[in-house]
């Protein structure tokens, strides 16, 4: 599964899993196992809040763009997000929705 990611100021952060070919968006499920290799899934067909895309399966790997909220000052990783390849199932790792706070000195 590749997932580009187009940020947007929003309040809140993206939780992200995949379990097979489905993703878990902060809790609703995404289900794209019934798109066939070639096909494309328009997005209004979705219906996410999410998806700022159309899926598509090529050559048996879906591709889509989900919408990545941050925060007020977030840094050029988050801004400037590279695409994820999630190839197995469990958690995603998203750019933060803020940067880390910097470490005091002792």
């Amino acid at each position: 599964m590749q997932i580009t990611f187009s940020p947007q100021r929003r309040d809140g952060a993206l939780i992200l899993a995949r379990a097979g070919d489905s993703l878990i968006l902060n809790g609703e499920v995404l289900d794209m196992s019934g798109i066939p290799d070639g096909a494309t899934l328009p997005r209004d067909a979705v219906g996410s809040e999410w998806l700022a895309s159309d899926i598509e399966r090529i050559e048996g790997v879906l591709h889509l763009t989900l919408i990545l909220p941050h925060g007020p000052d977030a840094d050029a990783a988050t801004l400037f997000p590279a695409p994820v390849h999630a190839e197995t199932d469990g958690p995603i790792s998203v750019p933060a929705w803020a940067p880390e706070p910097a470490a005091e000195e002792a």
